[in-house]
């Protein structure tokens, strides 16, 4: 009798019986036969996707065999999930799929499906997967069927999915001992026969064994999480439970329709120069985007924002190919979703076609999948398939599931495993016999197992600095050469392009800008040396932005590169994910900073892990404009006067730039775009909105804080390199040093110049960028002369000034030290600001403070 806790034992034991009770097979029928009449799963197939089944299910077992003696760190598996193989074998290989947590057979049959086929074999019937108007799709890689080919040859070169990994060659899939078909009753080879084929899915049940034991050979993630992805399999690592992934899915989605039109007609509306970002899309034109989550996430606010965004633009006439599916198995961990709740969550969403299946039921699940596939690919249109499964031997592997489900409950579900229903299915149509499919699951055991001892020894990461190569790199030299090419190409052979998308006055020829006006130049220019870039956001397009940073861009650049987004800031940066990694070069507006933290996950767990959990394989080039900061006139409070900006120093790689000048504003944002194309960065460029139109800088009418925007000849020159400050000295700079940034930089000159009448030179320091900090230049600058005055127009308490204080300390910095910095308090509104912020008179104060030590 099984245990009340479905452990792998009984889960094995289980099988077996279930099998051993199947009975005698139906009539022989070949392979290529569909499995019953008028299903579309033929015989071969459906042995295939068994494979594939088993293959998971063993690799659970392993998961929790490696975990029971500490080599393994992983064990939330995909038992109960396994009918997701039936919607990997209906898309093609080619198609971007963003995988939930429990998708290890859909990996398997991707892996298979990009794997060659083995010399000499000719690929069975059904191998196409189902093309935009359900057709064949011949075009497709099908998943293995038959070989002769030796197990020990190499079988990757072609598609590169057995490639070296951490100087190692992948192995070749292996199984030519596999011999577990047997002679059919007439003495016949049955069609479970085997003998000259081998294992399908060795390298998938490698790289998840791999994950497993965080070896450094795993070929996405490099030992950093265990998660399913792979470059050359269109499988794109997430790092996320809770479906924070969907909204990147979406914009995948919008990216892949956008490009695909864009490549056919060559158009947009848009004068351009063109600069290194021409390259093919990372998919072919007719893609769709599929994306897995499971019930439980249908209830997150990222699900919800995700699926109301496909269908927001869908009502309005925009195409987004996106294929979410959801794996509903009943519960979150211990939390059951409401009996019928998952299935009207997901009809009622507008603009999103609905479609179900019984992954208990193979037969109607390969053809729902299939069904849905095609018809995202026909319409291009969003589509939610809700695939119903259970969950077997609980949420992971610490799970106590009698602490919440009866014993009768766990049963019902072991009664519902996909993969015996399969096996069922295949012994009903006379496909295999019981014992064939046996053999196959012990085979295939055996094999996982065998695998999962090899790779325990496998090199782990040792270092930090091995654990954080790939997280941002920077290749300063190259960003810097990009920036001087985009400049040749502007005044070269770009320069008509460029003179008429200004209307016949660049901006260099406009006189003196302030902080908005040369942002605004700066995204045209950017505009027109990177065709693939887009600029979206609330009130961007047809209003040009609330404070006219964006006016004018819609008219140059056409409505598919400059456009409106719905009120949903989380939908806005997702847009962005999905858009960066399908090889644009996105530039979301958050309108206000203080609408951006009910949205930074989509900053923190998905643009900045990217390439941490890909090794680089996969990036988020993005450019986040932010309008923030404090000292508005005439319109204010917390929302409109955000001061925070700590959440956003905490997220490691990420750039954080801070223009205070006009003058510094264009090559800053030259900066973040050469560093995103190069580097795959993901920048914010946060803007002070106080300074955005401010004119003065002494006295009214000086006309002191506006500045010159450079002719293309002079970028190079005036190229601003990430991580790099600007000093200002006034009087003889040589009695104090002050290190601030943004509206601070204009209060400590103001400040700076009355102490001159005093007496005392000073050197301003703005640091421009709060991540990384220019620490090279807060020292040189702090050591000059011997007293530094931080002035952090943040918080106290986590704001910038901590992290240039814990600098100097860290540096070694022997001379004094003072901070000005805003209180701890939220921004108010009117005149009570004035309470909480840093003035020009407190730096005055401060200063002298200082000085008088």
């Amino acid at each position: 009798m099984l245990s009340d806790v479905t452990t792998p034992q009984d889960l094995d034991d289980r099988f077996r019986q279930t099998l051993a009770a199947l009975g005698g097979p139906g009539p022989r029928r070949d392979p290529a036969e569909p499995v019953t009449d008028g299903a579309t799963l033929t015989g071969a197939r459906a042995l295939d996707l068994f494979d594939a089944q088993v293959t998971s299910r063993q690799l659970d077992l392993a998961g929790r065999w490696l975990r029971s003696f500490g080599e393994g760190f992983y064990t939330i598996g995909s038992a109960g999930h396994e009918a997701n193989a039936m919607i990997a074998a209906v898309l093609r290989p080619t198609d971007p799929a963003l995988l939930h947590y429990r998708s290890g057979a859909f990996y398997c049959v991707r892996a298979a499906q990009a794997a060659p086929e083995p010399a000499g074999t000719a690929a069975a019937p059904d191998a196409g997967t189902t093309g935009a108007d359900g057709a064949d799709a011949t075009e497709a890689p099908a998943a293995p069927q038959a070989g002769g080919e030796d197990a020990d040859s190499p079988t990757g070169a072609a598609t590169g999915h057995e490639t070296e990994v951490a100087g190692e060659v992948r192995d070749a899939p292996t199984g030519a001992a596999t011999g577990h078909g047997t002679e059919a009753a007439d003495g016949s080879e049955g069609a479970g026969d085997r003998h000259e084929r081998p294992w399908a899915y060795a390298a998938a049940a490698r790289d998840v064994l791999r994950g497993m034991v965080a070896s450094a050979r795993e070929p996405v993630a490099g030992g950093r999480h265990k998660v399913f992805g792979h470059p050359d399999l269109a499988v794109v690592p997430t790092t996320s439970t809770i479906a924070s992934h969907l909204p990147r899915a979406v914009g995948m989605g919008l990216a892949v329709e956008r490009l695909r039109r864009t490549e056919t007609r060559r158009a947009g509306g848009a004068v351009r120069i063109g600069g290194a970002d021409d390259a093919p899309a990372p998919w072919p034109p007719d893609s769709i985007v599929v994306c897995s989550f499971g019930d439980a996430s249908v209830n997150h606010a990222s699900a919800t924002a995700a699926l109301n965004t496909a269908g927001w633009y869908d009502h309005t006439g925009l195409r987004i190919p996106v294929l979410f599916v959801c794996e509903d198995n009943g519960l979150g961990i211990s939390v059951r979703s409401p009996q019928g709740w998952v299935e009207t969550a997901l009809r009622s969403r507008p603009g999103i076609r609905y479609f179900a299946a019984d992954g208990a039921n193979p037969v109607e699940a390969y053809a729902v999948a299939e069904e849905a596939a095609g018809w995202v690919r026909r319409h291009r249109r969003p589509a939610v398939l809700h695939l119903r499964t259970v969950r077997i031997m609980g949420h992971a592997g610490a799970d106590a599931e009698t602490a919440y489900r009866s014993p009768a409950e766990i049963s019902a579900d072991l009664d519902r495993d996909p993969v015996v229903a399969l096996a069922r299915a295949l012994v009903e149509a006379g496909v295999a016999t019981a014992e064939e499919l046996l053999a196959r699951y012990d085979d295939i055991g055996w094999q996982v197992r065998r695998i999962a001892e090899e790779v325990i020894g496998e090199p782990k990461l040792t270092s930090p600095a091995e654990v954080v190569a790939p997280l941002a790199p920077r290749r300063p030299a190259r960003v810097a050469r990009a920036v001087a090419d985009a400049a040749a190409r502007a005044a070269g052979p770009g320069a008509v392009a460029r003179a008429e998308a200004f209307g016949g006055k660049p901006p260099e020829l406009s006189g003196p800008l302030t902080l908005a006006q040369s942002i605004n130049a700066a995204l045209a220019d950017g505009m027109l040396d990177h065709p693939r870039m887009a600029v979206f956001g609330e009130d961007v397009a047809a209003k040009g932005g609330v404070y006219g940073v964006t006016k004018g861009l819609r008219d140059r650049f056409g409505p598919a590169r400059v456009f409106d987004t719905l009120l949903d800031e989380t939908s806005i940066l997702g847009l962005g994910l999905g858009a960066g990694l399908a090889g644009m070069l996105p530039v979301p507006e958050i309108q206000y900073l203080a609408y951006l933290h009910n949205a930074e996950d989509q900053l923190r767990g998905e643009a900045a892990t990217m390439q941490f959990f890909s090794q680089g394989a996969y990036r988020n080039p993005m450019v986040v404009r932010v309008a923030g900061l404090a000292y508005q006139e005439g319109f204010g409070g917390h929302f409109h006067n955000d001061n925070s900006v700590a959440v956003l120093r905490d997220v490691p790689g990420l750039v954080i730039a801070v223009p205070a000048r006009p003058d510094d504003a264009a090559p800053m944002l030259r900066t973040c775009l050469a560093s995103a194309a190069v580097d795959g960065s993901v920048c914010v460029f946060l803007e002070p909105i106080a300074l955005y139109h401010t004119r003065d800088l002494y006295a009214d009418g000086d006309g002191e804080w506006l500045a010159g925007y450079a002719e293309p000849g002079a970028w190079a020159a005036a190229h601003v390199p990430v991580g790099r400050a600007r000093v200002y000295g006034v009087g003889s700079a040589e009695d104090l040093t002050i290190i601030t940034f943004g509206n601070g930089v204009r209060m400590s000159l103001r400040a700076a110049a009355a102490l001159a009448d005093e007496g005392v030179g000073t050197r301003v320091v703005d640091l421009r960028w709060l991540a990384p900090l220019p620490v090279g230049d807060i020292i040189r600058e702090a050591s000059a002369t011997g007293r530094v005055l931080v002035v952090d127009e943040t918080r106290r308490s986590g704001g910038v000034g901590e992290g240039v204080i814990a600098a100097l300390v860290d540096a070694g910095y022997v001379g004094a030290a003072r901070r000005v910095a805003g209180v701890d308090s939220f921004v108010p509104l009117g005149p009570a600001a004035r309470q909480v912020l840093v003035s020009a008179e407190a730096i005055t104060e401060g200063a002298r403070t200082l000085l008088a030590r």
